[in-house]
């Protein structure tokens, strides 16, 4: 992380390069199922992983970015890579680039490439970092499938400042004939990625068209032109896994699998600070009597979701404990949840220089309706809140590098 920018510069030209002097490792990797979207991303990834596992087939996975240590960046035959293999690899990527200019994200994700070339494995999973066309990971000429998550305003300063442009830099990862699963989508975002996959003669299988997922009481109702499947319902909490589910069930049903790793793909899935209860640590003995739940969402569908799955609750008082970055758009991520929260306490990310001053994210959640206040930390933050409803519903959110640093300091 020092030796690199932690920058954005959304092009392919690095990655390119740095993958040729290593002799092009993303050529000699299993098949791919390359995934892109907005929101889900992880948790569809998690799901497809589960099902592919249950059958008894040894997955890579790439994903970012990491919550408590890089390594879960890079799963190989589903293990996280090892210390020893990690430093070895980029000891090799950064031999390759010499001293050219690459940003923290190509080089690790060049890391990757390398390291799944040399483990056998039947699937590589492969989590866009940001957009699609230009991101590093859309270096694959054929994969076996891509996935695109619903899409939504995000990352506007790199991807666009309307649905439809973001939209075409998600569908940068269609593949001329290769299939692609599409999560529904809004109106907008439907088209333009309609219109791309039939420049590229790309088959389209999309949600609430051609398949569908929902709940009816404790069951999820997958349909397709195969039929009808009656599921548990998702391990992973919140209406928009339903979504989710569907998308990966249809992935899996595209690869060719059924009922079996479709069930698996539900009850087995594990992604962490997606509306995670946490239940050991420092966190949870401050906590006492309350619950306490840590969730990563940070963009306004994601603000929308939180909301929509603590309505599902069952009822309690709730209170936010928050810390963003100061490239979201932090009031249309506050708005929805004000009416499910009693308050919110305002705090730094530890160690993130792109944080939103507390006091800026206290003065957002007011104007948006929910009463707020700062704290230096999340452990004072509980305490303030415990010591004044010690039997309620404690929620720290708002950030995957808060969330990150929860996991990692707090055991």
């Amino acid at each position: 992380m020092a030796l690199h920018p932690k920058v954005i510069d959304l092009s392919l030209e690095r990655m390119l390069r740095i993958l040729d002097a290593l002799g092009n490792p993303q050529d000699r990797i299993p098949p791919v199922i390359h995934i892109a979207g907005t929101n889900g991303k992880g948790s569809t990834q998690a799901m497809i992983r589960a099902g592919l596992e249950s059958a008894g087939l040894r997955v890579h996975a790439y994903t970012s970015p990491h919550l408590a240590q890089f390594h879960e960046r890079i799963r190989l035959a589903g293990e996280l890579i090892t210390e020893a293999d990690l430093a070895a690899t980029l000891e090799e990527c950064e031999a390759a680039n010499g001293d050219q200019a690459i940003t923290f994200f190509e080089i690790t994700t060049a890391a990757a490439f390398l390291a799944f070339s040399r483990v056998p494995a039947d699937y590589t999973l492969l989590e866009v970092g940001l957009g699609g066309r230009l991101d590093a990971t859309n270096v694959i000429d054929a994969p076996r499938l891509t996935v695109i998550t619903p899409v939504s305003i995000d990352h506007t300063q790199y991807l666009g400042e309307t649905l439809a442009e973001i939209a075409g830099e998600k569908a940068g990862i269609l593949k001329r004939r290769t299939p692609c699963i599409v999560a529904p989508q809004a109106p907008v975002a439907r088209e333009v990625i309609e219109a791309r996959a039939e420049r590229l003669f790309a088959p389209l299988s999309i949600g609430r068209q051609d398949w569908d997922s929902r709940r009816e009481g404790d069951s999820l109702i997958y349909q397709d032109d195969h039929g009808l499947m009656d599921l548990p319902l998702p391990v992973l909490p919140g209406p928009h896994q339903i979504v989710n589910a569907g998308t990966a069930i249809a992935a899996l049903r595209e690869l060719g699998f059924g009922r079996i790793e479709a069930r698996a793909a539900v009850v087995e899935a594990e992604w962490p600070a997606r509306m995670q209860r946490l239940t050991r640590g420092p966190l949870v003995d401050i906590a006492q009597g309350a619950e306490l739940w840590l969730d990563g969402g940070h963009n306004p569908a994601g603000g929308e979701a939180l909301a929509q799955t603590l309505a599902g609750m069952a009822r309690k008082p709730t209170h936010l404990i928050c810390g963003m970055l100061n490239t979201k758009d932090v009031a249309g991520y506050m708005r929805p949840l004000a009416a499910q929260a009693q308050s919110l306490t305002a705090i730094d990310i530890p160690g993130e220089p792109n944080t939103l001053p507390a006091t800026e994210t206290a003065r957002i959640a007011t104007a948006a309706g929910l009463p707020a206040r700062t704290a230096p930390d999340a452990a004072t933050a509980l305490r303030q809140i415990v010591a004044e409803s010690p039997h309620a519903r404690l929620l720290v959110c708002g950030s995957l590098y808060l969330a990150g640093h929860i996991l990692r300091e707090h055991g």
